[in-house]
């Protein structure tokens, strides 16, 4: 399980540093894909796995769910971590994130999501004073 979140600089080549907590869950090799809100998202190779096989059970009859893998599946792209702990981020991703020097990597549960930190930062603006409220709505929950 993934959980917390860590601020980290990517290099101009779009190298960005994977959080020490995350890189045993996430092991050599992982796969990052775009996101929803404008973030990526990153996924084991087992997850990854198990996702492509729900995504692709979809209907290719519903125009919304080839839209969607084609937009999903075509930003996906399988990282290595290198020896100082950095994957490289395609400029295709980078732009599709808003990803500039300043990055913030986030754990959710079954993913790590990358987001530019402006827009973690707007987004938690926005959400945060909801937080109670948006878990209201979705499920009942015994803390």
């Amino acid at each position: 399980m993934f959980m917390g979140e860590y601020q980290h600089q990517m290099d101009a080549k779009g190298r960005l540093i994977v959080p020490v907590k995350f890189r045993d869950e996430l092991s050599e090799h992982f796969v990052i894909t775009r996101g929803l809100d404008r973030c990526l998202f990153g996924y084991t190779l087992k997850e990854w796995q198990r996702i492509e096989e729900k995504l692709t059970a979809l209907p290719i009859t519903k125009k919304d769910a080839r839209k969607f893998m084609r937009l999903f599946f075509s930003g996906a792209v399988e990282v290595e971590v290198d020896k100082q702990g950095r994957i490289n981020i395609p400029a295709n991703l980078r732009e599709y994130a808003g990803l500039s020097k300043e990055c913030v990597v986030v754990g959710v549960s079954s993913r790590i999501e990358i987001w530019d930190k402006a827009e973690w930062r707007t987004f938690y603006e926005e959400t945060e004073p909801h937080y109670a409220e948006i878990a209201e709505e979705l499920i009942e929950i015994d803390f």
